[in-house]
C-alpha cells in the first residue's frame, strides 16, 4: 500500500512492488523521513481498530482510513505494483468475493448530480442506510448479489467519508444485508459488525442533518 501510494507518478506501469521498494530504500532520507511520520500518526490514532476478519490476509483494519488506491493496494497480488483505477462509488473484486463501497455523507457541494446524490446516512451505530447506484435493480446480478451474498459466501466492506474533500475513507464493516426498498437505486440497510465510535457516529449524524 505503501509503495503503491509513494511511487504512483515515479514507476512505469508494469513495475513490480519489489522494484518499488528498491526504489524507497534507495533513498535514506525518506526512510528517515517515514520513520518520523510513523510516530506521529500513531499518536493520533483516535479508535480501537479491529483487525479484518473477512479476509485475515489483506492488511486494512476496521475504523481506520484509507483512500480508494490504498485499499485496491491491500486487496493486490503482491506482486504487481499498478492497481485499477477506482472513480466510482462501488467495486466488485471477484477474486476476494467482496463488494466494496465507498460513499459520501455530505452531498450538499456541486460535485454531485441528482443522479449521484443518494440518500447514504447511518440509521444507528449498527445500521447504515445506503442507496445502489441509480441503474442497479433488485433482479440484476448486482442487486441479487447484495441481497444473498451471506448464503452466496461474498462480503460486503462498506467505507464512508463526510465531505468529497476528504481522500480518505472510514472503513466500516463487514457488513451484513438486512432489507432493501426500491430500485434503481435500491435504498438498502446494512448490519455493522463493529458498532460505530461514539465520536463517528455523532459525525456522520451532523453531516447529513
Amino acid at each position: 500500500m505503501l509503495a503503491t501510494v509513494l511511487t504512483e507518478t515515479v514507476l512505469k506501469s508494469d513495475e513490480t512492488l519489489q522494484e518499488a521498494a528498491d526504489l524507497i530504500c534507495a533513498h535514506p532520507q525518506v526512510l528517515a523521513e517515514l520513520r518520523q511520520l510513523l510516530d506521529v500518526l500513531a499518536d493520533r490514532i483516535e479508535h480501537l481498530q479491529q483487525a479484518l476478519s473477512t479476509h485475515p490476509d489483506v492488511p486494512l483494519r476496521v475504523h481506520a482510513r484509507y483512500t480508494r488506491r490504498e485499499v485496491l493496494a491491500a486487496f493486490a497480488n503482491g506482486i504487481e505494483l499498478k492497481v485499477p483505477e477506482w472513480r466510482e462509488g462501488v467495486r466488485w473484486l471477484p477474486e476476494a468475493q467482496v463488494d466494496l463501497l465507498a460513499f459520501t455523507l455530505d452531498k450538499t457541494s456541486g460535485r454531485f448530480s441528482p443522479t449521484t446524490r443518494y440518500r447514504d446516512y447511518a440509521i444507528s451505530p449498527s445500521r447504515i442506510h445506503w442507496e445502489s447506484q441509480s441503474r442497479t435493480r433488485e433482479g440484476s446480478e448486482t442487486g441479487r448479489r447484495y441481497q444473498t451474498h451471506e448464503s452466496s459466501g461474498s462480503w460486503v466492506l462498506p467505507f464512508a467519508r463526510l465531505t468529497p474533500d476528504d481522500r480518505a475513507f472510514w472503513l466500516l464493516g463487514p457488513a451484513t444485508y438486512v432489507s432493501h426498498e426500491g430500485e434503481r437505486p435500491m435504498g438498502i440497510t446494512w448490519r455493522l459488525a463493529h458498532a460505530l465510535p461514539g465520536d463517528l457516529f455523532a459525525s456522520f449524524g451532523a453531516a447529513v442533518s
